[in-house]
């Protein structure tokens, strides 16, 4: 389990072919910070899908991203030089500081807009109807592994669907939302909670109607 609060820019060193259908890849990051105690099996977000390790090196930690990571994420996208937003996995005895994020993304979205405002940078995001319902104003959303504040979302009638959310200086000094342009994927991972409330919900009421 993570909480979104991004301990370090990292920096994409490689990426191979994993096996022999090309389905999957072998990816290399530079995080001294984050592989300064990993260990083999130890998980690591990168740009907030989980990730486990496989090897370590000098400042540097590899793993492997598997077809599911793939399909579901932009980490296909990445290249050498590529920067990436990295966190270990939450202590049981440490600051929930963001919320509770999986490293499990649900799907990408697609960066529409950002507006420059006194002090803060407020950017928008295309969404998709199957997550959609998932996202609601002042709730908790993941964007490329960073703990988020929904601070504005599209009317539920609403032609085309988005989300909003507004970065302070630090989030866009210390990830990569920072440099972030129009046209830009970003992976997204919306509130558990939201998802087991909908599943009880869909349970319950087949039970009732059997």
């Amino acid at each position: 389990m993570f909480t979104g609060i991004v301990e370090e820019l990292g920096e994409v060193v490689s990426i191979e072919p994993a096996g022999t259908t090309g389905e999957s890849l072998l990816l290399t990051v530079r995080g001294p910070l984050v592989s300064s105690d990993a260990g083999h099996g130890d998980s690591i977000a990168v740009n907030g899908v989980c990730l486990t390790v496989v090897g370590q090196g000098e400042g540097t930690f590899t793993a492997d991203v598997m077809k599911e990571s793939l399909d579901r994420s932009s980490l296909g996208a990445l290249v050498p030089g590529s920067p990436v937003n990295l966190e270990r996995a939450a202590r049981a005895d440490g600051r929930l500081g963001g919320h509770i994020v999986q490293g499990h993304v649900d799907g990408t979205a697609r960066l529409v807009s950002r507006n420059p405002g006194d002090n803060w940078d407020v950017l928008r995001f295309d969404l998709s109807a199957e997550l959609s319902p998932y996202v609601v104003e002042k709730g908790s959303i993941t964007v490329d592994g960073t703990s988020l504040t929904v601070s504005a979302v599209s009317a539920p009638d609403a032609s085309e669907e988005f989300f909003e959310v507004s970065l302070i200086p630090e989030t866009l000094r210390a990830t990569t939302l920072g440099e972030l342009a129009p046209g830009a994927t970003v992976n997204v991972e919306v509130d558990v909670v939201a998802k087991y409330v909908e599943r009880i919900a869909a349970v319950t009421a087949a039970r009732a109607r059997g």
